[in-house]
């Protein structure tokens, strides 16, 4: 079967704008799902994929991986989905379904992942994202989004939210009380505090300044808030955590942080600046602690997630934008400027192209 044509926005070169695109779909091959996609969100990979801040870019390039979409069409194959099906889709579309990690569960680290965008097939076509009409995906990775989860407020847990969940999850259900930082509150940051919350830790907001504290402490309700540049009290803090969520995607001082936590605490990296971090290796050591990377999270991880969010009724803190908006969202995110998640209303903007 046909895929069709899509309209997305795409950036061009590295200055990273974005304008109106037009591209072809593949075909539909038999386990495949077409979608029309709904809502996208933004994330900041996004903005540094298109400037070629990560890796190589092949332009033109569409970007989008918190992509919520409604299926139109099947391949013969697929069982688990149906026309009319919400679906929510995440940071990679493929892996080879064969190796150890993609039988536990770790299908985000095969070696023969696809991305969602920007990752060449072997046709010497390029992967595009959600920021566009419409995406063909193989059926094992897309997810049903839970009737009581508005699409708007699912389309960030798809990337942002799995990518705090799936490394957080190791301190669920714990006997005793966990202790957990969550280091920058941005997008990630605030769906870490969510689900921490969630869990039933305790959580401290570790961030550069004051200036989120009522936010955090009022409307996040967070045990407690740390200012990094406050000496006295990253004093206090020494010690005192079990775990630090690092959201943190622009380069600062590890050391300062791996202070606070407990022997055996474990530093969890996400935030992926794409610049080297040094820490002196004697902090880790002389307290057994753990440096931990994490990319994204499983089918399974965002399935649990979506699950989680509609039977504690969380609220994620969204601002739903046309699609035409994108480059506005794009300066404003970059300055911080967002509660927390920009959205894309990406069936708004394509509905007006017919």
């Amino acid at each position: 079967m046909v895929g069709g044509l899509a309209n997305g926005w795409a950036a061009r070169d590295s200055s990273g704008h974005l304008s109106p695109y037009s591209f072809n779909l593949r075909e539909i091959h038999a386990n495949d799902i077409l979608l029309r996609v709904l809502y996208c969100g933004v994330d900041h990979t996004d903005l540094l994929q298109v400037r070629g801040q990560i890796g190589k870019t092949s332009y033109p390039l569409v970007p989008g991986h918190e992509i919520v979409g409604e299926v139109v069409e099947v391949g013969v194959e697929v069982k688990n989905f149906k026309a009319g099906d919400v679906v929510g889709v995440g940071g990679i579309i493929g892996s080879c379904g064969e190796c150890n990690l993609c039988n536990s569960d770790l299908e985000q680290y095969c070696r023969a992942r696809i991305l969602t965008y920007n990752h060449a097939l072997g046709d010497e076509t390029i992967t595009q994202g959600g920021f566009s009409s419409a995406m063909i995906v193989h059926h094992r990775f897309a997810v049903k989004i839970p009737e009581k989860l508005s699409p708007e407020q699912a389309a960030p847990l798809l990337c942002a939210g799995v990518t705090a969940y799936s490394p957080l999850k190791q301190f669920m259900n714990r006997k005793e009380v966990v202790r957990g930082g969550i280091l920058g509150l941005g997008g990630v940051g605030h769906l870490g505090v969510m689900i921490a919350k969630a869990m039933g830790h305790h959580v401290t907001v570790i961030s550069s300044s004051d200036k989120k504290r009522e936010e955090a402490m009022e409307h996040l309700r967070v045990d407690a808030y740390l200012v990094s540049s406050d000496e006295a009290a990253m004093a206090e803090a020494v010690d005192s955590l079990d775990y630090i969520l690092d959201t943190v995607p622009a380069l600062h001082l590890l050391d300062l942080y791996i202070s606070l936590l407990k022997a055996q605490g474990r530093m969890l990296l996400v935030g992926a600046p794409p610049w080297p971090l040094d820490f002196i290796a004697s902090h880790l050591i002389l307290g057994k602690k753990v440096m931990e990377g994490s990319l994204m999270g499983s089918m399974k991880d965002m399935e649990e997630l979506l699950n989680l969010w509609a039977e504690k009724e969380l609220v994620t803190m969204v601002e739903v934008v046309n699609a035409e908006y994108v480059n506005e969202a794009f300066e404003r995110m970059e300055r911080n400027d967002v509660r927390y998640r920009f959205v894309l209303d990406v069936a708004a903007w394509a509905n007006k192209l017919h």
